[in-house]
């Protein structure tokens, strides 16, 4: 039996996994440990706030290990889960299509959608659980014709209690995230080893020999006969790089910045993450909550229940790097002027609702949708597999997206990790 190893245990890795477990000898390696969602309250943090001692977003995994964040040589706020399921347990849950610039390269995913669409349960009928501020926000976006669209959400929403606990991870089991495919994976015989962390690749005479990854303060080698990196848009080029693989100076992070006011008893902050969105020209729109800037911004000043917010998330021009010792990314020109134009229309949203510009203030540009160093190209969209790959080492996540998403990456991430492994076993 073909012994394979897949890195990561996020949405690709955990999809890419479930595959090859069907027969192949599956060894998961995960760099983090297993993930528990926020179990406190959030008295302590905002004590901590209020004693002004929260004053660099990195300070989160101090108060909740899974989410871990890094800043670019930019000063860019990057977010990364840590920790069986990867990022898909610290998001909002949104199952979102998104493969247009796939299909430009002439990558047909229809099958891998649709087996999805029988395994992951997704619903837009939580419209009923929305806050009055939320419907307000709908009624304005739909009245000024921005056509609002409920976001698909994967999981049993009919359960959803409002909690506002979805990026903290969901305390009911409301969510859907991908260790229910690392499941099935270790039901199917694979075998998960956490606090491995993946360093480099083996590559002899172009082909891939195994991994090397750090545990409990040793380095080991693990062999394989295929290896599927998943590590995610920042640790899949970390460990190419360290294998002596280039990659390109394309990274792209799908950056979010929300606009918010005071609002009293908008109870944001009890309530699911971006319930429908507005989709631009180079950006979404959303309600959202965002804990980063509430804990670590100064103009981020009223009580959590007293904040009203929309997100912008844009799809950034691919412009920076990955490397062992840095992450080098900030935003163009075109991205600002983008950023602007968005900032602009959730002004308009806000003076809809009685609120004025001055009353507005900004949250922090964070980011954690990483991707595009190593794109697919038109050449390599059949196969799958980059030329500068060896024979048997495949990517499965969106280090192979040839742009940046500006939304919710993770079902299109699933559904692209399911044909590499097709392509990797043929």
């Amino acid at each position: 039996m073909k012994k394979a190893i897949v890195v990561g245990s996020g949405a690709g890795g955990a999809a890419a996994a479930r595959e090859l477990a069907a027969d192949c000898d599956v060894t998961i390696l995960e760099a983090g440990g297993e993930f528990r969602p926020f179990s406190s309250d959030l008295k302590f943090p905002e004590a901590l706030k209020r004693a002004g001692l929260l004053f660099d977003e990195r300070e989160i995994g101090w108060l909740f290990r899974p989410m871990r964040v890094k800043k670019t040589a930019g000063k860019m706020v990057l977010v990364r889960g840590m920790g069986t399921g990867g990022t898909t347990t610290i998001c909002a849950g949104n199952a979102i299509r998104l493969d247009h610039d796939l299909k430009k390269l002439g990558l047909n995913l229809d099958e891998e959608f649709e087996e999805l669409s029988r395994s992951v349960p997704v619903s837009t009928g939580h419209t009923s659980r929305w806050r009055p501020a939320a419907r307000e926000f709908f009624r304005i976006c739909r009245d000024m014709g921005l056509d609002p669209e409920p976001i698909p959400k994967m999981g049993r929403y009919e359960r959803c209690r409002n909690c506002g606990r979805c990026i903290l991870g969901c305390p009911d089991g409301v969510k859907w995230d991908s260790r229910v495919f690392l499941r099935e994976a270790t039901a199917r015989g694979a075998k998960l080893v956490l606090k491995a962390k993946v360093d480099r690749v083996v590559i002899r005479n172009g082909c891939a020999e195994g991994v090397i990854a750090r545990r409990r303060g040793r380095r080991r080698f693990f062999p394989a006969d295929l290896v599927i990196l998943a590590a995610g848009g920042i640790g899949t080029p970390v460990i190419l790089e360290n294998s002596g693989i280039r990659c390109d100076p394309g990274l792209f992070v799908d950056p979010v910045l929300c606009v918010a006011t005071a609002w009293p008893k908008a109870r944001q902050a009890s309530e699911m993450s971006m319930p429908f969105y507005v989709r631009r020209a180079g950006y979404i729109l959303s309600p959202y909550f965002d804990y980063l800037s509430y804990f670590f911004n100064r103009d981020w000043q009223p009580k959590a229940d007293d904040i009203l917010s929309l997100m912008i998330k844009l799809a950034d021009e691919r412009s920076g790097s990955v490397d062992r010792k840095k992450i080098r990314k900030a935003l163009t020109p075109a991205d600002t002027l983008i950023l602007k134009e968005a900032v602009e229309l959730c002004e308009e949203i806000f003076s809809r609702m009685g609120v004025k510009k001055e009353a507005l203030f900004l949250g922090t540009v964070n980011a954690g949708h990483p991707g595009g160093t190593v794109p697919l190209t038109r050449d390599d969209a059949g196969t799958l597999h980059p030329a500068r790959l060896p024979v048997n080492l495949y990517l499965a996540d969106a280090t192979l997206l040839p742009s940046a998403l500006g939304a919710p990456p993770i079902l299109t991430i699933m559904a692209l990790a399911k044909r590499v492994v097709r392509k990797a076993r043929a």
